[in-house]
């Protein structure tokens, strides 16, 4: 497995080694001694997730305010525009995003440590996506910040959906705060 850095120095790109023939491909996708090897991150995963979406789906930016979310994230079928958001107030990227292309043809995952949003916009029909969280899902602690805050300035690829449509979101989403008046992390 290969680590690759981003611009947010906590959130990581992880590369599997993939072993493919004719037959197919084997690859390792998780290994817990590999990935604290690699990334010196120690945690525990607790639960697994895994989503289904049409193109044009928009899902984020989503956090936990408390019993925050590390999240390993990867896709199985299609592909997203995978984006983290630092929320983390006493962080020199406080405030900024990194986004990557996560897809089923290049297997690659990203680390979203606690502290950050997470959020992904679907660019192929029937997107499998799938990921392992630290802490267990709690609704009361859930949080949404909108997907096109202007202080965020996230750069969606929004003109490769078909047909430059506008992201669908669900109704939870489209009522994300923005960031000026969102809970962060102290």
């Amino acid at each position: 497995m290969q680590v690759i850095k981003t611009a947010i120095p906590d959130v990581l790109i992880l590369e599997p080694q993939v072993y493919g023939d004719e037959r197919g491909f084997f690859f390792e996708s998780f290994n817990q001694q590999k990935f604290e090897q690699l990334t010196g991150v120690k945690t525990q995963f607790v639960q697994d997730n895994h989503s289904k979406s049409a193109a044009n789906v928009l899902r984020g930016l989503h956090y936990q305010i408390a019993q925050p979310q590390g999240k390993l994230v990867r896709v199985v079928a299609g592909e997203v525009f995978d984006v983290a958001v630092d929320l983390r107030k006493q962080s020199k990227t406080f405030g900024q995003w990194v986004g990557a292309i996560l897809s089923s043809d290049n297997k690659r995952q990203m680390w979203v440590p606690e502290g950050f949003a997470h959020g992904f916009l679907v660019l192929k029909d029937n997107t499998e996506f799938l990921y392992k969280t630290t802490d267990y899902y709690a609704p009361q602690h859930e949080r949404c910040i909108r997907w096109d805050d202007a202080d965020i300035g996230i750069e969606w690829p929004t003109a490769s959906l078909p047909g430059h449509a506008a992201p669908v979101l669900s109704a939870k989403d489209q009522l994300g705060a923005s960031l000026a008046d969102a809970d962060v992390f102290e």
